[in-house]
């Protein structure tokens, strides 16, 4: 039973509130209407995301005129899908950026994760469509997947480039180790689907915040990365329970589903700060370094990072495809005259 009365906890700042002094919230959502009540700084989007907003009634305009735009650009009918897909992915960020202060991540396609080539490609595609509408490109982080290939496509992109990146689907510690050695912005460790994995593979119903694997998973990398000065900054991602959230106030970023953000504004129990410098660079974690060589085996020994990874890699591409079919549908019938 909790000893704080009724009275007491209403005047008791929000979780969500308390969270933000310790940490930047971040909204994890291609639904822009439904963060603008929780004033996050930044806000990420991903295939999925997107897919989802998509469908909904109140953003048809976007997609109407993304396909427009498409179909403008000419070329064989995947090129202006892939245009408009571009297009789409950008015009979603484009009105998040209207409704928070900070940065937007934009992902490239998934089924690009193997290619660090077309990866830069792409990314240099979504940065000038941004810079076409007005918006430079420090206010855009673009999401790659954390292979190897991707970790070496956002090494190029910060270095040649100046372009800030997110690195996505990161759930070994190998993964982290070779981000922080690329020089990327920011990495997106995700701690619900480790989790999910656990409670699957165990049949363990429950977790308790300071045990979840995922949460442990995240805070040994901000403790690493903390304790040897790397300028990477850790934002976890993909939560389950507001219990999650708060066993990482002190991360440098948290990004947040709308739901989850609506629990925290409506909790009034204490955060109290998890994650420290101080703690981190007293831990007994050692430097170690990873090659190409290297990263591959440690990711590989790691049974869970591996699968969700792969997984990670084939849902999102599975929604970016759904996506294209639903494009493809619309445009025909644009071109019908529908």
């Amino acid at each position: 039973m909790s000893s704080v009365s009724p009275d007491k906890r209403r005047k008791m700042a929000s979780a969500l509130n308390q969270l933000k002094k310790h940490t930047v919230v971040v909204a994890d959502t291609g639904d822009f209407n439904a963060i603008e009540e929780y004033k996050p700084q930044d806000a990420t989007t991903n295939p999925s995301l997107i897919l989802a907003a998509a469908k909904m009634p109140a953003y048809q305009h976007l997609v109407d005129q993304a396909i427009k735009y498409g179909i403008a650009k000419g070329g064989t009918e995947d090129e202006q899908v892939a245009n408009t897909m571009d297009k789409l992915f950008v015009s979603f960020g484009l009105e998040i950026l209207k409704k928070v202060p900070g940065r937007v991540s934009t992902e490239v396609d998934a089924r690009l994760s193997f290619d660090k080539e077309e990866m830069v490609a792409k990314a240099l595609r979504i940065i000038a469509l941004y810079e076409e509408a007005g918006i430079g490109k420090e206010r855009v982080l673009i999401k790659l997947s954390s292979t190897w290939e991707g970790i070496q496509a956002g090494r190029e992109l910060e270095e040649k480039h100046g372009v800030h990146c997110n690195m996505t689907l990161l759930f070994s510690f190998a993964q982290a180790v070779a981000c922080a050695e690329a020089k990327v912005t920011l990495i997106s460790p995700f701690v619900g689907r480790i989790l999910d994995w656990y409670k699957e593979s165990t049949g363990r119903k429950s977790y308790e915040p300071q045990e979840d694997p995922g949460v442990l998973s995240v805070t040994k990398i901000f403790n690493y990365y903390k304790k040897f000065g790397y300028s990477t900054v850790v934002m976890g991602a993909s939560f389950r329970n507001t219990g999650q959230v708060k066993a990482l106030a002190g991360c440098d970023l948290l990004t947040i589903s709308p739901s989850l953000l609506a629990e925290l504004s409506q909790d009034h129990s204490t955060v109290t700060e998890m994650l420290k410098v101080d703690k981190a660079k007293a831990s007994d974690l050692e430097k170690i370094h990873l090659d190409e060589k290297d990263y591959r085996w440690q990711h590989n020994e790691d049974q869970m990072a591996t699968e969700k990874l792969s997984d990670g890699i084939r849902k999102f591409a599975a929604d970016a495809i759904k996506l294209e079919t639903m494009i493809k549908e619309k445009m025909l019938n644009v071109k019908n005259g529908k």
